[in-house]
């Protein structure tokens, strides 16, 4: 499979080489996701560009495609696809650079590119539209939410809940649920962290990653960003950098609650439903993909939902059963 899918990408290259001075054996391994998606750098006549590479029976390009038209409109800086071949699953594309934020970001300069990102983030939420991009509803939150369940708790874990603990899951889910879907709906990136956005020069992020965008939860961009799978940051650096956006979002007319309250409460729990799918998605990731280096971050998202479910009394319950799913001695108490 591999070698054909190499043998086809080169032969696609080798018809648009000339009109682009492209080298074709200048080409080295650029990244590889957590998709069946996999890029590739390389020399062009004055140049590099990057080849995405999507085998059509796993990925489509076309909503890439799509989402990077969207996000152009919206100011953002994004990939030029300048060549595509649909049927073949491949893109040649503009290259960003080399330095993702979670290359350089550290605490001298992260008030400054958070600041940037979140900029970018209103220009994006900013030409939000209903019908455009596939509905973030309550069915779809549900699927990635019961991945905890199916790929973390059942087969990372190996554990199979009790009447009660199934009963405890099943309304700390359906609260957490509720909740997010109550909010305002605007264009979502769905995986707005830093290993998504690329430094430049003038310090406008290039952003990579968004052919999963969605129409939903205003808050679910800033709670990725914040709240990343491979950095933390501190709780004080946290809510002043969710301030700064919610000020900035209320100044652009965006819907956010007037209360920053209300607003900190509502990015709180859209994390958590994100860590609890993250946990499931890592597992199938290992399990499933033979990916297994994601696994390794899994103790910073269970840190994440224990945080977060602490300070709600009606979450509590999430974390009686996280110390019973990690056989772990009681962090906090619980009261549900």
């Amino acid at each position: 499979m591999q070698d054909s899918r190499v043998a086809l990408r080169h032969q696609w290259l080798g018809t648009i080489a000339d009109r682009y001075g492209l080298a074709i054996d200048s080409e080295q391994t650029a990244s590889a996701d957590a998709s069946f998606r996999s890029y590739y750098r390389l020399n062009g006549a004055d140049k590099s560009f990057i080849v995405m590479d999507a085998p059509p029976s796993h990925e489509d390009v076309r909503p890439f495609m799509k989402v990077a038209g969207l996000m152009q409109e919206a100011g953002c800086r994004v990939p030029t696809i300048h060549e595509a071949d649909v049927e073949n699953g491949f893109l040649l594309l503009s290259d960003l650079g080399t330095q993702t934020y979670l290359d350089v970001l550290n605490e001298d300069n992260a008030r400054d590119m958070m600041d940037a990102a979140t900029d970018a983030l209103v220009q994006w939420q900013s030409i939000s539209r209903e019908g455009v991009l596939p509905a973030y509803d309550r069915a779809l939150l549900t699927r990635e939410v019961d991945l905890f369940s199916e790929w973390y708790v059942g087969r990372h874990r190996q554990k199979v809940l009790d009447d009660r603990q199934s009963a405890i899951l099943k309304i700390t889910l359906d609260r957490i649920l509720s909740h997010n879907v109550a909010q305002s709906n605007v264009f979502v990136h769905r995986d707005f962290m830093p290993r998504n956005l690329m430094v430049s020069s003038d310090g406008i992020p290039g952003i990579l990653d968004f052919q999963d965008a969605v129409y939903g939860p205003i808050s679910y961009d800033i709670a990725s960003l914040l709240r990343d799978a491979f950095i933390s940051w501190g709780e004080a650096f946290v809510i002043d950098t969710t301030i700064r956006y919610w000020e900035k979002a209320r100044r652009a007319g965006l819907p956010v609650p007037a209360d920053f309250g209300v607003f900190w409460k509502d990015v709180e729990w859209m994390g958590l439903q994100r860590h609890l799918k993250v946990l499931g998605i890592f597992a199938r990731i290992n399990y499933r993909d033979g990916k297994p280096k994601y696994l390794a971050d899994t103790p910073r998202f269970l840190a994440y939902v224990r945080e977060t479910a602490n300070r709600y009394d009606e979450l509590k319950g999430l974390l009686y059963l996280v110390d019973q799913i990690e056989g772990t001695v009681p962090q906090y108490g619980y009261t549900f």
